[in-house]
């Protein structure tokens, strides 16, 4: 069980940091379809994403 103290903190820290918050979200979503749902073809078309990125 939270505490009402700590539930105010949390919601007063995801206000302040509400692009942090949207990072760790995405980069979670990623892993999982990346490790759940992506087949074959969906990991090719990202590595080619990857790639593409890192050498801008």
């Amino acid at each position: 069980m939270v505490s009402e103290a700590q539930k105010r903190a949390k919601k007063k820290w995801d206000d302040k940091n509400k692009d942090k918050n949207r990072v760790y979200r995405y980069r979670s979503y990623a892993r999982k379809f990346i490790r759940d749902l992506a087949d074959e073809d969906d990991l090719k078309e990202l590595e080619k994403l990857i790639h593409k990125r890192l050498s801008e």
